[in-house]
């Protein structure tokens, strides 16, 4: 893994640095459209993001300490790997103690899967990490870039106004003044503002003319000191099931060498083809120790295996149901578990039951 003591930069704002009651926020620049600019030539190129205050004047009004780490090499998050992710978590935990909250610029593409990932590997999280990003470079003319990190930074600094604890102690995703849990964020506009919707679950805030927070459905801080796990298990796969896919096709996803869990994305309320043939392939891939994890397609709802005739062999066969669990928070919650090296029945157990609000009890 790379050093985790990267050099950090202060960033000018209202604060008095020497105010300990100002909060302190670590900004962690991993790379995306935020960070990219337009140049004399009308293109975009990545900026030296280390003058973030000159392209965001908005932070210098800030009554926050802030500090910017980079990453020393930025990355597309469409290269993305769960190194990375393990990577950001030790950053994370190496400077947890000095900061009231982290913000992470991430490219828009796989934030979702970064946001879950970080959920699980993060345990007993007690500060707020928010996700944020663009869909128009800061360089830009209407850009959300600005709008999106003040806001980001508002979220990881907030406060109860009487017990003055962490509004927000999860992994969250803010985009477009909507915070959504990590492990319920999705991708679903790739030309629109309005990039990230809140899957089975309603969005921790919302940010209008002020912050309103759904403190109701904010998990609450945990009893315990943060643990940054440091494996994920990158065996898995997704099989996404269509009309018409072949035998050929389940049996090489599911015979894929190494291979140890996989989301199987069935139709509706979890059902699948009931064909000889595929429930042999299902079978075949349990007794060589593959976990299944059934997700639905439709982004709402849940799995409710054995509720209709197409999915009442499931649960002989060892498939598990993942209720209303998005894909992200699926494939990063099989790499987290699997990678715990744990026993059959843990491993089971940990799969069906919600560790990050990623399933509604």
């Amino acid at each position: 893994m790379p050093d985790l003591d990267l050099p950090l930069l202060p960033l000018p704002t209202r604060a008095d640095p020497a105010d300990a009651a100002a909060p302190r926020l670590l900004v962690i620049y991993t790379g995306g459209t935020i960070g990219m600019a337009v140049n004399h030539a009308g293109e975009l190129v990545p900026m030296q993001f280390g003058r973030l205050d000159r392209k965001m004047p908005e932070l210098a009004r800030l009554l926050f300490r802030l500090e910017l780490v980079s990453l020393p090499a930025p990355i597309d998050s469409s290269n993305v790997t769960p190194a990375d992710w393990l990577f950001l978590a030790g950053l994370i935990g190496r400077h947890y103690a000095d900061f009231d909250g982290f913000v992470v610029l991430h490219g828009t593409d796989t934030m979702a899967y970064s946001a879950a990932a970080l959920s699980y590997v993060l345990e007993h999280l007690g500060k707020p990490v928010v996700f944020t990003g663009a869909q128009v470079p800061v360089g830009a003319s209407r850009s959300d870039a600005q709008r999106n990190l003040v806001t980001a930074l508002e979220i990881a600094a907030a406060r109860h106004p009487r017990a003055r604890t962490v509004r927000v102690p999860e992994v969250c995703v803010f985009f477009n003044d909507v915070l959504i849990r990590g492990t319920r964020a999705k991708k679903v506009e790739s030309q629109q503002f309005a990039a990230f919707k809140s899957e089975n679950y309603p969005p921790l805030a919302r940010a209008g003319i002020a912050l309103e927070f759904a403190d109701k459905s904010i998990r609450l801080l945990p009893g315990a000191r943060l643990k940054v796990h440091q494996h994920l298990e990158t065996g898995v796969a997704v099989l996404r099931l269509f009309p018409g896919i072949t035998e050929a096709v389940v049996t090489a996803v599911l015979g894929i060498a190494g291979l140890r869990g996989c989301v199987l994305e069935t139709y509706g309320s979890g059902n699948a083809p009931t064909a000889p043939w595929f429930l042999a392939c299902l079978a075949a891939a349990r007794a060589r120790g593959v976990w299944l994890l059934n997700v639905s397609q439709c982004e709402e709802g849940r799995v409710v295996q054995g509720q209709y005739e197409t999915s009442a062999h499931f649960a002989d066969l060892g498939v598990l149901g993942g209720d209303d669990i998005t894909t992200e928070a699926a494939v990063t919650k099989l790499m987290f578990v699997l990678g715990l090296g744990l026993g059959d029945d843990r491993t089971r157990q940990l799969l069906t039951q919600d560790l990050r609000g990623e399933i509604t009890p």
